[in-house]
């Protein structure tokens, strides 16, 4: 019994003492640390959007960006009708997108959509010189300024550029605020800090934007792995590159709201990362103990929180149970001490998430009262990650396209808050 309490009692601290850094981060944000720039000029940009029948939504995308305070004439819209099945394509071409069609029941998923874009770009439209290209899925709403502000880091020589990720159906029920509250956490408790510090921010999955000349660096778009966000993310802090990070630059997305969809999507996110340690782990090692990069342990980290948190998770219901069944006499401070961390977890998740919202208030598009109710629910979204750790140790996820129905503009977002 006392074994599993001293097992119980190292994990915490280990996993305390990998991440205690980020009490620096904390700090740094609730200071309003940041980097301020100025445009050095206005660039040209590619836009690529990978969409597989998402006809509900990908028009109000493309409003958004033709409604950009930006000259027009220096942003360009593509789109990959990745083999759809709806009028996805029509809508994006009756928008004033560039559509190509793909079909491909072989590669699979993003990765290979935004390569065969990037392809078709190269090859299609080579008379067309771009500084750089941002990336958008089809659910996407931008604040009007969105491209004017992530110009302003880009055009100071930053080669990768994240923006400020918030969700356009953040009220709909508690797993969509959590997912709104994860990622606003992301932004501004983790992208913003990094930034300030000069180390990388983490790309996530939309909203980012990288130079012409880093993919003719990097030989084109190579990342295909299920979280080819990542992929991309670790290949550039092991070549020494950094993201960095435009807070002002406001995007949104639909989260999922129901639990399965929600489960089999994290689960994608952890397979995905154990198909990058099977085939990069060598060099993110490399990278980490041998060049001392920080910001590869630090993303390695944060990437791996779920995985640290299921097992300090299992060791308390293990815990538990065996307090339960076993007549033992140290049964009772076992129990307690599970209930005890457990308590722990889940003030530790809950002040997370009310930290995150106060400081976001105003900008999250949702009633009141709804942001405090969900507060509380944040912690139970959090421990939900185990749900999916067994899904993704099984190895049998693969990519599938999350169907998406909020069809909202901006002015619809501004009447929720």
């Amino acid at each position: 019994m006392k074994t599993l309490s001293y097992i119980n009692l190292i994990l915490a601290v280990v996993i305390g003492l990998c991440c205690c850094y980020q009490v620096i981060y904390l700090l740094l944000r609730l200071k309003g640390a940041g980097r301020q720039f100025q445009a050095a000029r206005l660039c040209r940009y590619a836009v690529l959007i990978a969409a597989r029948n998402e006809a509900a939504v990908i028009g109000q995308l493309i409003d958004s960006i033709k409604a950009q305070r930006y000259p027009a004439e220096l942003v360009d819209i593509y789109v990959v009708a990745d083999n759809c099945t709806d009028s996805t394509a029509a809508i994006a071409a009756e928008r004033g997108a560039t559509v190509w069609q793909r079909r491909s029941q072989l590669q699979v998923g993003k990765g290979y959509a935004l390569s065969f874009l990037l392809e078709k770009i190269a090859g299609e439209k080579a008379g067309e010189k771009y500084d750089g290209f941002f990336v958008f899925d089809a659910d996407n709403l931008l604040d009007p300024n969105y491209i004017a502000e992530m110009n302003k880091v880009f055009s100071n020589g930053c080669p990768v550029v994240t923006g400020y990720r918030n969700a356009k159906n953040f009220g709909d029920n508690w797993i969509s605020a959590g997912y709104g509250m994860y990622f606003l956490r992301e932004s501004e408790y983790l992208n913003r800090p990094r930034d300030f510090l000069g180390t990388s921010c983490g790309v996530s999955g939309t909203g980012f934007l990288f130079s012409a000349d880093l993919l003719e660096k990097l030989g084109g778009w190579h990342y295909f792995a299920l979280t080819e966000d990542l992929e991309f993310t670790l290949d550039l802090v092991c070549r020494g590159e950094k993201v960095a990070y435009c807070g002002s630059a406001v995007l949104y997305d639909e989260q999922p709201t129901g639990f399965k969809q929600s489960v089999f999507q994290r689960a994608r996110w952890m397979r995905g990362l154990m198909q990058i340690m099977g085939k990069n782990g060598r060099e993110l090692l490399r990278a980490m103990f041998g060049g001392g990069s920080f910001a590869c342990y630090d993303l390695l980290i944060n990437s791996l929180a779920a995985v640290l948190m299921g097992l300090g998770f299992v060791m308390n219901v293990i815990m538990f149970i065996v307090g339960i069944i076993s007549g033992d006499r140290l049964a009772g401070e076992v129990i307690g001490a599970a209930l005890l961390s457990f308590g722990g977890c889940y003030v530790g998740l809950y002040f997370t998430g009310l930290i995150t919202l106060l400081t976001e208030w105003k900008r999250i598009p949702c009633r009141a009262g709804r942001k405090l109710l969900f507060s509380f629910t944040f912690p139970f979204f959090m421990a939900s990650f185990m749900a999916a750790l067994p899904v993704a140790m099984a190895g049998t996820v693969e990519w599938k396209p999350i169907r998406h129905t909020v069809a909202v503009s901006l002015g619809d977002l501004d009447g929720r808050r």
